[in-house]
């Protein structure tokens, strides 16, 4: 039975020695060698395995080194009798599902899994054509510059700044290049005190909600608009504002004076890309100072503008104090990663602070100083470059491939973003597709779970180009034009 549990690990990424090592520590602590056991010898096991003899005795000694297990002279090697010290005795018993009696179902005041979201394959990866969005290219990222950077985060030094308990404080680093280098590219100034960093900006925005909104509080969205803002003010209030956007965006003439907040994506809207005027940005900033409004913007796609200059952010024009700004690191870095930031009134970060501390604390500090240091090091800059220059190429090729395949599908002019949102015929069912997609290796996202209404429209959908590459782009739209034709036809 011993011999069957000494294997190797299936499609691990460590190395023989560190396989070796996860093995036995996953048969000690799984009860599977009990305190005391004899290990084989070193010679055996490298034959069994097929590795070299020194491979063994080199994790052999780490495991000593670590108390897994006691070298006996003369005897070999044993499974350590204090390692199990400290659990409770006896086996664990896998309980029988659905014998506990209790209504889950009547005690659960809040169901989040029963609102609509945006759902992705977590294997889109091994498909050929993923158009989807809010993915990374690893083609492009920097990763011996993050390495390097991931290093010195762990450098005896930095750890011994970032590991203890630092409550609620941010790393100050970090806080430093989103002050003087992250910020002023969209023209934003803001206090040290007036910046607080997120998990990503969904956290910043469940905080925003959280802190400002109640029952009876009015929020106005953008109407098709991004899901997750959309279900997260819906955990505060049922009291949503449906606010119609058209070629250039929020349109101010649909129901702002009824918000107490309203949520916008300026740089480039979500779902559509098209990008805030500057003039109407003024007249929005206008109304909210007139109408007592506060703007929440969701700055999450800043960086990607491909004709003429970035507008400036809302937070850059607002001289009210009425802009609540939300950023995120996500899409220039990696979605993974998990880090944001919110900027807003000294007032309101302190708060903001305090509430987070009781979610978590703070964000972890490990990854806060590596990417400090990836944006002191000038490597973002490099990569906001690299990406800019990258998605424009993708960007245009996507166009004329739609342009040259669906030329009957509406799509709004845009400048930036990395993604196309594209009204099919009315016929298609943009759900229906996506299955028929699939089968051939095809990635796209239905739209109908960005719009309110219980009814939304059908033929709607998203095409993603930040993770696929810029020759599959015209293959993958000629065979998904296909596609729509024939859902055309089979539908009329």
């Amino acid at each position: 039975m011993r011999d069957q549990l000494l294997h190797l690990p299936p499609n691990s990424h460590s190395s023989l020695q560190g396989q070796i090592r996860e093995m036995f520590v996953s048969a000690i602590l799984g009860g599977h060698m009990p305190a005391g056991s004899p290990l084989p010898s070193c010679r055996k096991l490298a034959i069994q395995l097929g590795v070299a003899r020194n491979t063994v005795v080199l994790a052999y000694q780490q495991l000593v080194d670590e108390g897994y297990l006691i070298a006996r002279e003369r005897s070999g090697y044993y499974v350590n009798n204090d390692i199990l010290d400290g659990r409770v005795p006896g086996q664990q018993q896998e309980k029988a599902r659905g014998t506990t009696g209790l209504d889950w179902h009547r005690r659960l005041k809040l169901k989040p899994s029963a609102q609509r979201n945006i759902v992705k394959p977590r294997d889109w990866q091994q498909y050929p054509y993923p158009f989807i969005y809010g993915q990374f290219d690893l083609a492009l990222f920097p990763i011996a510059d993050w390495r390097e950077c991931a290093r010195e985060a762990l450098s005896i030094t930095a750890i011994r700044e970032w590991a203890r308990d630092s409550i609620d404080s941010d790393d100050p680093l970090l806080i430093e290049q989103i002050h003087t280098r992250v910020l002023p590219r969209r023209g934003v100034w803001a206090a040290p005190e007036e910046i607080l960093i997120t998990v990503g900006a969904q956290q910043a925005l469940y905080i925003i909600a959280s802190l400002l909104m109640s029952a009876d509080t009015t929020v106005g969205i953008e109407d098709p608009g991004y899901p997750d803002a959309r279900n997260i003010f819906e955990i505060k209030t049922s009291r949503l504002q449906a606010l119609p956007i058209d070629h250039a965006g929020l349109m101010l003439e649909g129901g702002l004076a009824a918000c107490d907040y309203i949520y916008v994506t300026p740089s480039h809207q979500a779902p559509s890309t098209v990008t805030l005027p500057l003039q109407r940005r003024r007249e929005l900033l206008r109304y909210a100072a007139e109408r007592d409004f506060i703007i929440i913007e969701d700055d999450y796609e800043s960086e990607t503008n491909y004709v003429g200059d970035p507008t400036p952010a809302l937070k850059s024009l607002d001289e009210s104090d009425c802009v609540i700004y939300v950023g995120s690191l996500s899409k220039t870095l990696a979605p993974g990663l998990r880090l944001g930031y919110m900027v807003g009134p000294a007032e309101l970060i302190r708060e903001a602070r305090a509430l987070r501390r009781l979610m978590l604390r703070h964000p972890p500090a490990n990854n806060q100083r590596a990417v400090a240091l990836f944006l002191a090091r000038g490597h973002h800059d490099s990569l906001v470059r690299r990406l800019s220059h990258a998605y424009k190429d993708r960007w245009q090729v996507m166009g004329a491939a739609l342009a040259r395949h669906l030329p009957d599908s509406a799509r709004v002019p845009t400048f930036g973003g990395t993604s196309y949102w594209v009204k099919g015929p009315e016929k298609v069912d943009a759900q229906q597709l996506q299955q028929q997609a699939l089968r051939h290796g095809i990635l796209i996202e239905p739209g109908h779970v960005h719009f309110m209404a219980d009814n939304p429209p059908l033929n709607y959908f998203r095409l993603g180009f930040s993770s696929i590459s810029v020759d599959r782009i015209e293959p993958g739209i000629c065979q998904l034009a296909e596609l729509v034709h024939t859902l055309a036809r089979t539908s009329s």
